[in-house]
């Protein structure tokens, strides 16, 4: 038996607002583990409050990676994370601890998990042309050629990309990496809307306007970064067009829709062992007791 055997990676997805951020913070206090955030919107400087990063007492607890990487507009592609993730796990593994890998982009995962090989940068010619076209005309080609609408759809810089990328990650293994485990988080659909409407109201009290309004000067309200749902509805509420318990309803509304979209990427993956939140404690607590 190796001195040192291999820290497991421990991958763990479900929908916004399923509780995967805690249960993570469980098993990485009791195993030694460290967070890589699979999150796109995460992943922008000074969108705290609109994104629900882990607080300040939650990365205290626990060291996280993968959060303010770049400034709300900068370029950061699946394949930029993968390289970033990828990296991170083995840095982690070298202090002899457990990398988790936690997170509802399922793109970020699985360039992860099935080891996915980029192609090239984007046709210079091809995306002037969808450059060109309106985010209705672009959802419109995804629908028409069958290919799946990004974690953010208004985004069109991420539809955009969903397109590129349709013909370049064809190189990808059919099994996950090896020396992982993978754990989804199942809920109620009843229990989830309603954990995603009290997420919506904790961000309007933590702050939420104020944030969006000093993004909104710092990057304009027209960069891609604020279409995220929040800031979207926020511009709506400051601009009188929304009241605040419109904007609330209206958020919790989209990110349903976000949910039910994340939950259909990661169900294609047959390897995700589904739990619910209450029994996936025990699950990965007797798994990584017996590494």
């Amino acid at each position: 038996m190796a001195a040192n055997p291999i820290k497991p990676l421990v991958v763990i997805v479900g929908p916004t607002a399923s509780g995967k951020t805690g249960l993570a913070i469980d098993v990485a206090r009791q195993f030694g583990g460290e967070i890589i955030c699979a999150d796109s919107r995460t992943i922008y400087k000074g969108m705290n409050i609109g994104t629900a990063k882990p607080t300040a007492e939650e990365r205290q607890a626990v060291p996280h990676w993968g959060l303010d990487l770049v400034e709300p507009g900068e370029q950061f592609s699946a394949a930029d994370f993968k390289r970033y993730a990828t990296e991170k796990i083995r840095e982690i593994r070298s202090r002899g601890r457990v990398p988790l890998l936690v997170g509802g982009s399922g793109l970020y995962i699985d360039a992860v998990l099935f080891d996915y090989e980029f192609g090239a940068p984007s046709d210079a010619r091809q995306r002037a042309k969808l450059d060109e076209m309106s985010i209705d005309q672009l959802q419109e080609y995804c629908t028409k050629n069958n290919i799946p609408l990004p974690e953010n759809e208004n985004n069109k810089r991420y539809v955009i990309r969903a397109i590129e990328q349709k013909n370049i990650n064809t190189k990808r293994r059919t099994t996950p990496i090896d020396d992982c485990i993978i754990v989804g988080i199942t809920t109620n659909r009843d229990i989830l809307r309603a954990r995603i409407k009290d997420r919506i109201e904790q961000i309007f009290d933590d702050g939420v306007v104020e944030e969006a309004t000093l993004l909104g000067k710092k990057y304009g309200w027209e960069s891609e970064a604020m279409t995220g749902n929040v800031y979207r509805i926020v511009r709506s509420y400051l601009q009188g067009s929304l009241s605040l318990a419109q904007s609330i309803e209206k958020n919790t509304t989209l990110d349903w829709r976000l949910a039910k979209r994340q939950l259909t990427w990661f169900r294609r993956n047959r390897f995700i062992h589904w739990v619910e939140l209450s029994e996936a404690k025990n699950y990965l607590f007797a798994h990584l007791a017996n590494e």
